[in-house]
């Protein structure tokens, strides 16, 4: 059976293995089949090119469509909140784009007029450069889906520059909480401290995430941001707070009346015990990750499962819990001994 008329196939050859043959609706349409024959008899096939027929073509596609697609899609965000962040920017997106054609990104100007909308919030560094980081993933996508056939929105600058690798919290500064935040705040601060988790992934810690081991126990967790599973050692500080949860609260962190926590009030519970204690207000509840690091490393992780697990490099890995060990007194130098002896070895 001949092609559909007016289908548009790309060959691409993949490095290993055979060609592969794209099809596309039309000649910069998008793309509904792939397939490793030049002319697929597959039923399925045809339905595919008549769902995508029915399609806006790139003409008369506009930018609020584009937005609408990609959300409904399944290359948009899994996570609920990541999810919820990227449909504010790109609806943000939609509302300023809303008289453009998509095709305007195929014009090298839509890199200026790109600009010019993130400027809206050059007075925050952070949320300028995640304007232009949702756009640019859409406009990815649409390229992938062949709604347009290029775009010119690539390595946006950005004007947040921050390294936070040199921010932890001190064996000072958690003595210094402990001594005055209520028990709710003070187990947020060391479950936080012990496992370098992400606030996402603090609240949802439950008694069913530990698991026995031949040595001892740890935590199971599948991480929000990342989707993968994480095994983290229960060192003896967390099994104190573990064990000390009362039998019939199956949450481990709560917030003040033994209810469910938010990454909110988790972060800000620690905030307004951190300004009450006279700490730097540099100090977050994300930044605790520098903390477990070193204490991963003492639990006998190497830097290569430290770096998967947090989300990092090996090398800021390194630099982190090296920075820890030097900026705590109550470090010993075996901290850096195993350091320099994962490095050595390959991580």
């Amino acid at each position: 059976m001949p092609l559909p008329k007016g289908v548009h196939r790309v060959r691409r050859t993949l490095a290993s293995g055979p060609s592969r043959y794209h099809f596309y609706a039309w000649r910069g349409g998008p793309k509904f089949w792939i397939d490793i024959v030049r002319e697929p008899k597959d039923p399925d096939f045809h339905l595919a090119f008549a769902e995508a027929f029915k399609r806006p073509s790139p003409k008369k596609l506009m930018a609020p469509d584009l937005v609408d697609l990609f959300l409904d899609s399944a290359a948009r965000a899994k996570a609920p909140r990541s999810f919820a962040d990227q449909k504010k920017w790109l609806l943000r997106f939609a509302d300023y784009f809303r008289t453009a054609p998509a095709v305007i990104f195929e014009v090298r100007g839509s890199r200026g007029e790109l600009n010019k909308w993130r400027a809206l919030w050059k007075h925050s560094p952070k949320q300028h450069d995640m304007a232009g980081s949702h756009a640019v993933r859409l406009l990815n996508w649409a390229v992938e889906e062949g709604h347009i056939s290029e775009h010119h929105c690539h390595r946006l600058s950005k004007l947040y520059d921050v390294d936070r690798s040199e921010v932890v919290w001190t064996s000072k500064d958690r003595e210094a909480i402990n001594a005055l935040a209520p028990e709710w705040v003070r187990r947020i601060l060391c479950v936080a401290c012990e496992t370098g988790l992400r606030p996402g992934d603090l609240i949802k810690l439950t008694r069913g995430s530990v698991e026995e081991t031949p040595l001892g126990r740890r935590l199971r967790v599948r991480t929000n941001k990342r989707g993968q599973v994480a095994h983290i050692p229960i060192t003896q500080v967390l099994a104190d707070v573990i064990d000390a949860t009362p039998d019939d609260q199956l949450l481990i962190l709560t917030n003040a009346r033994g209810g469910q926590l938010t990454e909110h009030r988790a972060s800000e519970g620690l905030r307004q015990w951190r300004d009450k204690t006279g700490l730097s207000q540099d100090l977050r509840l994300q930044d605790c990750r520098g903390t477990a690091a070193t204490r991963l490393l003492n639990a006998g992780l190497s830097l290569s499962q430290i770096a998967s697990h947090m989300g990092w490099s090996l090398r800021h890995a390194a630099h982190v819990i090296e920075h820890y060990a030097r900026v705590s007194p109550d470090e010993s130098d075996a901290v850096l001994v195993k350091l320099s002896e994962a490095k050595r070895g390959g991580a």
